[in-house]
């Protein structure tokens, strides 16, 4: 793979395998990505602190080039079998959970995406070139170039984009940059010296064309009390949140969008879960740990969860796929779809791809039958297989209607 964009060639990217900073081999922990206007898919490199190892205490992080040559967005062309995936630095370096395309109406590409991780931020990249929809070939470039924005979400409703540009205020040489690379490489660092806002786990980020909105999945935070916020509004957050943001007159490239909390997700029935939803929710319609998201082509807003080891707590279910309403009187309404999370649609809404992870591992203690820590000799699952040769595998459910219409109509 290549690296491109403005971090590309820096030297705390280069190692002895690469002295030139811009090839890497292979990619790690890739997460939710996304599909671009034009066709190409979008990994997105998650986490990748669970890969390198060794004593760092005390060494500045261009000490470790091989770890900065990872955390990235990357392209790849599944219609070209020749072609190199790109690592674009140009989205900046962290835990990404998701990559989500749109096509802005002046042509630029903005691209949402998540820190996964606790007290870490919501970003956005906004390409400097524009979409040509009749030149695929011309578009190939457009991610290697643009503005890296982090959120900062106010009590008044709005949430402030704020660019992370080198040189700019917050953003001195004084503060230890000393270039827009330095800036794309150390992402948290930068976000952290601008004040953005402390986020409970960004996961997915689903911008929705229908109605220009954009979906932001929160999945769980423990804070200390009296350090809530209004984006994050509970101290003991077990069971996340739904974000829905709205860019003004549909131009994702604003620096301010309107916010407020979609669904406050568990179980409303239980008070000490401090949960919200529309009264219209289906008894099983409820969810907690939002995760990864998509949007069908009437606009509808599908949810799949990620409870981990703590699904008992959280919930007392196993994870799924649920459909939200996201307009009129069922706005923030759900029904519970199927018990497989991981949601990806085929643009006639016919065909329903769900992803499932890591069968048999998270929270089997708990799992009423089974009640002990699933090991490879004897998991809590031989999903999706059954065979007592092989053990649970990660695969791909695809869902389909019988009379072969629309899924969810």
């Amino acid at each position: 793979m290549v690296l491109d964009g403005t971090a590309a060639g820096h030297r705390r990217l280069m190692t002895s395998e690469d002295p030139s900073g811009t090839r890497v081999i292979g990619t790690v922990n890739d997460c939710a990505g996304g599909i671009t206007p034009w066709g190409t898919y979008l990994m997105a490199e998650e986490n990748i602190h669970g890969y390198f190892w060794g004593e760092k205490k005390g060494k500045p992080p261009a000490d470790h080039p091989e770890a900065n040559r990872f955390g990235w967005i990357v392209e790849v062309d599944p219609l070209d079998p020749a072609s190199t995936p790109r690592k674009h630095t140009a989205l900046g370096r962290f835990k990404h959970e998701g990559a989500e395309a749109i096509g802005n109406k002046d042509g630029r590409v903005v691209i949402y995406s998540g820190d996964d991780q606790r007290f870490d931020y919501l970003y956005k990249f906004v390409s400097h070139g524009r979409y040509d929809p009749n030149n695929r070939r011309a578009n190939m470039d457009l991610l290697e170039a643009g503005i890296l924005y982090v959120a900062k979400f106010g009590a008044d409703g709005m949430v402030d984009w704020l660019p992370l540009v080198f040189g700019t205020r917050d953003l001195p040489p004084e503060n230890g940059f000393e270039s827009q690379a330095d800036v794309l490489i150390e992402t948290r660092r930068a976000a952290d010296l601008l004040g953005a806002t402390p986020m409970d786990r960004p996961e997915d980020v689903e911008p929705n064309p229908k109605n220009g909105k954009v979906y932001v999945m929160l999945t769980n935070n423990k804070r200390k009390p009296g350090k809530e916020d209004a984006a994050n509004t509970r101290a003991k957050n077990i069971r996340g949140q739904i974000i829905e943001m709205v860019p003004p007159n549909g131009d994702h490239t604003s620096l301010v969008h309107k916010w407020e909390i979609l669904v406050q997700a568990g179980n409303s029935a239980n008070p000490k879960a401090k949960a919200s939803r529309n009264k219209l929710t289906s008894e099983n319609g409820w969810f907690s740990c939002p995760d990864n998201a998509s949007v069908d082509s009437g606009g509808r807003l599908w949810i799949s969860t990620d409870q981990g080891k703590n699904w008992a707590k959280a919930s007392g279910t196993t994870d799924g796929l649920w459909a939200l309403e996201t307009e009129g009187p069922a706005r923030g309404a759900g029904r519970m779809f199927f018990r497989v999370p991981g949601p990806r649609f085929t643009p006639d809404d016919k065909t329903l791809f769900l992803a499932v992870q890591h069968p048999a591992t998270d929270g089997t203690k708990h799992f009423k039958g089974f009640a002990r820590a699933s090991t490879f000799e004897d998991p809590a699952t031989r999903w999706p297989d059954f065979d007592p040769e092989m053990p649970p595998r990660p695969s791909i459910v695809v869902v389909t209607k019988k009379d072969g219409g629309t899924i969810g109509s």
